[in-house]
């Protein structure tokens, strides 16, 4: 039996590692795997990085989730999947947070929770929902309130009299959160890691999903031969026709050379 620090330790370095690659998300997911017993543990580890790292990690973690999930599928290790729908409420919530510092990550959370939703790890009705809890929060800066619910003591009547007043509702329109900046080296890092996976998301766009592992079922000839027009009875004779048109052309112009 592996002691449990030494996988919990392992597994963190490897979720701080993780990036665009499709090997470094199945190598973790292989690891997670390996290690089922320490399966809560490990998930764990996961809403732990979630919490402590920065903006790219939280949406490499955040596109590790579905590789997990299909690898747990693979293997019919259902507490990963489990787990991940019982937290899904939280985790996105850290990789977007309401305070715009995940504005970035916005469109990331929408991709990743279609994904899970067409693999039907997740229900369509819990997608909706979570969508519109974090619409908005892709801009940053957004107008905030600039006392807290509930404050205000005996003069709370008064000052919301106040705020209501055409000057003061002009003032608080100003008032915003402030403006997450991101070093040089991150935004460059986001770039590369983007490219990466649209240059993924171009390579297996023609790809034909194989529905069935008998090898004389070929989907994607199945679906070119749905696709393609039947063929009269005259073609054959027409396209030997104008063949030998173009032949009659040619020599006509070899002679004439």
């Amino acid at each position: 039996m592996a002691d449990p620090f030494e996988v919990r330790m392992k597994f963190t370095s490897q979720i701080q590692h993780l990036n665009a690659s499709t090997t470094s998300a199945l190598k973790c997911a292989h690891y997670a795997l390996k290690h089922a017993p320490f399966a809560e543990d490990l998930h764990s580890c996961i809403l732990e990085q979630l919490e402590r790292n920065s903006l790219n990690l939280r949406a490499n973690i955040m596109y590790f989730l579905p590789s997990l999930c299909d690898a747990a599928k693979a293997q019919n290790e259902w507490s990963y999947v489990r787990m991940m729908e019982r937290d899904i409420l939280r985790i996105v919530d850290l990789v977007a947070p309401e305070d715009g510092s995940g504005a970035a990550n916005v469109k990331v959370v929408r991709k990743v929770l279609k994904g899970l939703e067409g693999r039907g790890f997740l229900q369509g009705q819990t997608v909706v929902e979570l969508e519109d809890w974090i619409s908005g929060r892709d801009a940053v800066g957004g107008p905030v309130s600039p006392l807290p619910a509930g404050s205000g003591g005996a003069e709370e009547g008064t000052a919301s009299v106040a705020r209501n007043t055409p000057v003061s509702v002009q003032r608080e329109s100003y008032i915003s959160a402030p403006t997450i900046k991101l070093d040089k080296r991150q935004i460059e890092q986001r770039i590369e890691e983007d490219r990466e996976r649209h240059k993924r998301a171009r390579e297996g766009i023609w790809a034909v999903q194989q529905s069935s592992s008998r090898l004389d079922e070929d989907a994607e000839c199945g679906k070119l031969w749905a696709e393609t027009s039947g063929v009269e009875e005259d073609d054959d004779y027409e396209i030997a026709k104008e063949e030998a048109e173009e032949r009659r052309e040619c020599l006509r112009f070899e002679v004439a050379c």
